[in-house]
């Protein structure tokens, strides 16, 4: 039934079962924390846990990564972490401008170094 749709079962089935559960929890944590403070101790200390948890993401996808990403040289993707976080810092610590320069990074180092 999926393989119907032009090659874009896998693609509905990450969204189904992927992005959209996800999702729900996201929207209910907006509308939970609403009334928080935003400089309260609890939400420096959960904002500095998931900063935490994505550094060791970084670290780990970088320096042991999965065979697809292991084909990319080392210097790249180093330097892709390093270009993210120059932009994270000039972002005004912005995870999202981080992440995203980051792997813009990686895939223009890749193009580069695979032609």
């Amino acid at each position: 039934m999926m393989a119907d749709i032009g090659g874009l079962g896998p693609f509905l089935a990450l969204l189904l079962v992927g992005f959209l559960p996800n999702e729900v929890w996201r929207m209910l944590a907006i509308v939970i924390s609403r009334n928080l403070d935003e400089g309260s101790e609890w939400l420096v200390w959960v904002r500095a846990v998931a900063t935490a948890v994505l550094a060791g993401v970084v670290a780990q996808l970088t320096l042991a990564p999965p065979p697809n990403l292991a084909a990319v040289p080392l210097a790249v993707r180093i330097g892709a972490a390093l270009f993210g976080f120059v932009v994270f810092l000039a972002a005004r610590r912005s995870v999202f401008a981080g992440v995203l320069a980051g792997e813009a990074a990686l895939v223009a180092g890749t193009l580069l170094v695979t032609r």
